[in-house]
């Protein structure tokens, strides 16, 4: 490992935590909590909405996390809870009209956001940016879950 490869991972991270931060601010501007506002997106876009599973797959949390928004988000009326016929233990979560208007702007928002910075790469940016990052998330992983003797 060189100087070299310290100092990009160090830009890397930098500028993941610094989008992290970017969204961070945005829910909160919008009254959410980040955590809150991840839940909301991908149910605003799953038409036939998502078990609690699901959820915790697309976002990345864990079910205590998933869990206790959910838990909030029925409490106020954004979502509702549909029981599974052939399991009782999973439920559908569902956006409500009044979840829709109240995840609407912000979702819309973050998304058309994202899809314009994208779109401002080439398709080859694109292509590559993706790549790389799947592939140094991928090494992340396997370094991070793996023993320290990798290191």
């Amino acid at each position: 490992m060189t100087k070299q490869d310290r100092k990009n991972a160090f830009l890397y991270c930098k500028f993941r935590d610094e989008q992290f931060a970017l969204y961070d601010e945005y829910a909160k501007s919008n009254g959410l909590l980040m955590k809150t506002f991840l839940v909301l997106n991908v149910l605003f876009y799953a038409k036939d909405g998502m078990t609690q599973k699901d959820i915790c797959d697309r976002t990345f949390q864990s079910k205590q996390i998933v869990s206790s928004i959910v838990k909030n988000l029925f409490g106020d009326g954004y979502v509702t809870l549909i029981e599974n016929e052939d399991d009782r233990r999973n439920k559908t979560v569902n956006l409500t009209e009044s979840g829709r208007a109240y995840a609407g702007k912000p979702v819309r928002h973050i998304t058309r956001a994202e899809d314009t910075a994208m779109s401002l790469f080439t398709p080859e940016e694109q292509e590559q940016l993706i790549a790389l990052s799947r592939r140094f998330t991928e090494n992340l992983t396997k370094l991070v879950k793996g023993s320290d003797d990798e290191l």
